[in-house]
């Protein structure tokens, strides 16, 4: 039987293991199910804002923290390299993974190149800072556009100058430490065969557990998993 929870499961099992997606034929077969029912599955998760998949075919593009096409944030470790969707979603690999790594990224996605390494659970370069220019109710409007905006900056005139030059709104910036704890308390059930999304009421919880405040930190009321 396909399930949202053991879908996802094994999708991001797959991708941990081998660095890339698992295919329809492998998800089938690992699930005791028919190909359409792995792709109605598949659509299902979309739906319930577990996946994103190409805009064609029922294909992995994006399973939060993990992006399946390359991206401003390359995250490697031991056990293997991937591509996270932004600061949050790569500081969320590292959570899942629970082992040293290093997220290589540039300041606003522009040139200047800088590491971020996490040794025995810890975030080493500690003056850094996170934007997060979008409200979280409206993350899932264009959620590919919502994370490629989520940056890293060494401080609050770089968001300023950043926003000014390319006309984005300045949001809300935190400090990375701060994003990493949180990271892990959001993504630390991902890999999880019984999985599910938060709840709105979930997501405000949370947010308030880690003094993340304000509009952009307003989930809303939706009904919607988040």
């Amino acid at each position: 039987m396909v399930t949202n929870s053991n879908l996802h499961y094994h999708i991001i099992k797959g991708i941990i293991e081998n660095g890339f997606a698992t295919t329809i034929d492998q998800l089938a077969d690992t699930l005791n199910a028919g190909k359409q029912e792995v792709i109605k599955g598949l659509y299902e998760l979309q739906e319930y804002h577990g996946v994103v998949l190409h805009p064609k075919e029922p294909k992995v593009w994006v399973i939060h923290p993990f992006s399946l096409a390359p991206t401003n944030f390359f995250v490697r470790s031991e056990k293997g390299e991937w591509w996270g969707n932004c600061a949050w979603c790569s500081l969320g690999i590292a959570a899942l993974l629970k082992e040293d790594l290093k997220i290589t990224t540039t300041i606003g996605g522009e040139t200047k190149q800088i590491e971020i390494n996490i040794l025995n659970g810890a975030v080493q370069e500690k003056n850094l800072f996170v934007h997060f220019p979008i409200s979280m109710k409206k993350a899932w409007d264009n959620v590919i556009y919502t994370c490629s905006n989520m940056l890293v900056f060494e401080n609050e005139e770089q968001v300023n100058s950043w926003t000014r030059k390319h006309n984005i709104p300045k949001g809300d910036i935190q400090p990375i430490e701060k994003i990493w704890d949180f990271s892990k308390r959001w993504y630390g059930n991902h890999l999880n065969p019984e999985w599910t999304k938060w709840t709105v009421d979930d997501a405000k919880r949370i947010f308030k557990e880690f003094q993340l405040e304000g509009e952009i930190w307003n989930p809303g009321d939706s009904k919607e998993r988040f």
